[in-house]
């Protein structure tokens, strides 16, 4: 089921939120079960099958962290590791058994391909259960309610597409008494959150989906985009994904502020970066926060020498990559981010700065800087193969011919003997459609507040966030109201489209 949908909105939700503060008056434990069934619901909308496959893993789960929490210091440890070994080797099955086949394929073998169909969501509700279980190693959580573990993990709202969950973050909430108590101001804000994700979805991310997939189809059936084309198919999926996590991650702190939940932040402007580290602390927040502190900090951080330090943040991001998808263009996409950071992080040691720009014009060069790096490795992340990566690539250095618009390329040609194919070759997109939206794009990502420093005042999430300006620009009055109202009908009606959210395949 999708948040984009009339299934979703009109239905699901008004049932599930009115059923959980109707039976939240007589138990709270009851109003908890009840959004654990409605989360499995939703879950299972898409594929009823897999519901058994996440129950196990949440039974298998709960049950390790009993084991890990009340036995001895050195048989804790075995039952983590055992448990760990236990949710990658589900991990692997599923995501990577076909990637494993296909990879000895390439190198001379000669196995078949299995019939697996991945599971919605595996890569999120695994991390999240793995944390538990280093949490509960740890002594960091000690709370065995297994009704509100099996809402920690199955919350339809991060269920999805994320974010990575901590126990810390979410159990003390489900036994807090005023969760179960309706908030017009938390439902105010929450709808507020969710329209505007709702709107970056439905009409930005799928619009600029419309640009970015003839390029990359394009280039996967042998044709090779040329200069703007390339750079412009690039962008659009840049300015896609961008939307598109972006309103999913405010869809789901909105729904879960509309029951009094608190989700943390996942998504903070991160085409705003100064820097490959700054964008790593903006996007996908949750997954780098995880990444760092039960991967690379587990290979050692930065305890063990500068070189093995470099190598701990290359491996940690090539295994990022690799947890996005299973295939050598995520692989190659998480090398890039391995060596981008290796590199910002040795400018900085050689440099002596703590990486934060001096003046205007070196901040502005320093954004332009990451996000075109940004850009380029965006290229293998959302090519089908190696070989549309590289065929991308030469266009984007102009390898592949240059392309004007019509009318600058007719002035050229009269001054020379040149020729111009217009600036879209092969494509039906016109500059006179693509441009606007993707200046618009551009100004919306790199210029004006995200919705998180909009209701600031409001704490609509778990984490902290700074007040500014910009959050004078939300009020609870009938103007912000009817602005509200406005997104969230174009969005409605614009669900013709209905298209998932990228981070589902992951």
């Amino acid at each position: 089921m999708l948040f984009n949908s009339v299934d979703f909105i009109f239905l699901f939700l008004p049932i599930v939120f009115g059923g959980y503060f109707l039976i939240a008056r007589r138990s709270h434990q009851l109003a908890a079960a009840w959004l654990a069934l409605a989360s499995l619901f939703f879950y299972g909308w898409w594929n009823p099958r897999f519901v058994g496959l996440l129950l196990a893993s949440i039974v298998f789960n709960y049950g390790a962290g009993y084991l890990i929490g009340h036995s001895r210091p050195t048989s804790s440890r075995s039952f983590l590791i055992a448990a760990v070994a236990g949710n990658l080797g589900l991990l692997c099955i599923f995501k990577y058994t076909n990637f494993f086949i296909s990879s000895l394929n390439n190198i001379g073998g000669n196995l078949g391909l299995l019939n697996i169909v991945l599971p919605l969501g595996i890569s999120f509700f695994t991390f999240t259960q793995i944390a538990f279980l280093v949490d509960v190693y740890r002594g960091q959580a000690r709370e065995y309610n297994f009704v509100h573990y099996l809402l920690f993990v199955t919350w339809f709202p991060h269920l999805i597409a994320g974010p990575v969950l901590h126990h810390k973050q979410m159990m003390p909430q489900f036994a807090h008494p005023s969760t179960y108590r309706p908030d017009m101001a938390a439902i105010s804000v929450g709808l507020s959150m969710f329209s505007i994700g709702l709107f970056k979805k439905v009409i930005l991310a799928d619009q600029f989906a419309e640009f970015a997939n003839p390029v990359f189809d394009s280039a996967a059936a042998g044709t090779n985009p040329m200069f703007i084309a390339a750079w412009t198919g690039t962008l659009a999926y840049a300015l896609q994904i961008y939307f598109d996590f972006s309103g999913y991650s405010d869809m789901a702190i909105g729904l879960s502020r509309m029951f009094n939940v608190k989700l943390p932040l996942n998504f903070n402007s991160p085409y705003k970066a100064a820097s490959i580290i700054d964008f790593w602390r903006r996007w996908h927040m949750t997954l780098s926060a995880f990444l760092r502190d039960y991967l690379y900090v587990a290979l050692g951080g930065n305890r063990k020498g500068t070189v093995r330090r470099y190598l701990n943040l290359f491996v940690t991001m090539l295994l990022g990559g690799l947890w996005h998808g299973a295939g050598w263009n995520f692989v190659l996409w998480g090398a890039l981010h391995g060596a981008y950071l290796t590199i910002n992080h040795l400018w900085r040691r050689i440099a002596g700065t703590n990486g934060a720009p001096g003046g205007k014009v070196a901040h502005v060069a320093s954004v332009v800087l990451t996000t075109t790096a940004v850009l380029v490795a965006w290229v293998p992340f959302r090519a089908t193969s190696w070989e549309v990566t590289w065929t991308l690539w030469r266009g984007m250095a102009g390898l592949n011919g240059l392309s004007l618009p019509p009318a600058l390329g007719g002035m050229l040609s009269s001054m020379g003997n040149l020729q111009f194919a217009g600036a879209f070759p092969g494509l039906t997109m016109k500059l006179h459609q693509v441009g606007p939206w993707m200046v618009a794009g551009m100004v919306i990502a790199w210029l004006l507040p995200n919705s998180q420093l909009l209701l600031a005042r409001n704490a609509p999430a778990w984490d902290t966030v700074e007040i500014t300006k910009a959050a004078r620009l939300w009020r609870p009055d009938w103007k912000t109201g009817a602005v509200i109202g406005i997104l969230f009908a174009l969005a409605v009606i614009s669900f013709k489209r209905n298209s998932p959210f990228l981070y589902f395949q992951f």
